[in-house]
């Protein structure tokens, strides 16, 4: 295989590789690692602090669904409260 087809024998070295940047895309690949990594570490930490909610008493379920609201603007929680009723109200739940 001549140089021209061998993008690593062009470049001298392992810089590129069928025309990707290897350093780039290394540092890419170890930095989702090091994210997913620190994901999973926060996650364990929620999953501790529901935990410790649940052992003071409180409704984990509900919590959740406080964390959702706050989430949203108030209109928008304020519409999806109106649609909730309003399916309540049809099926008999109100």
């Amino acid at each position: 295989m001549s140089a021209a087809e061998n993008p690593r024998a062009a470049a001298g070295d392992n810089s590129q590789v069928g025309g990707l940047a290897v350093d780039r895309l290394r540092s890419i690949v170890e930095r989702v690692e090091r994210l997913t990594g620190e994901k999973a570490a926060l996650q364990a930490d929620i999953k501790d602090i529901f935990t410790e909610a649940k052992s003071a008493g409180f409704d984990v379920r509900t919590i959740r669904v406080v964390l959702r609201d706050r989430k949203m603007d108030r209109d928008e929680r304020e519409a999806q409260e109106f649609l909730r009723d309003t399916y309540r109200r049809a099926l008999d739940l109100l």
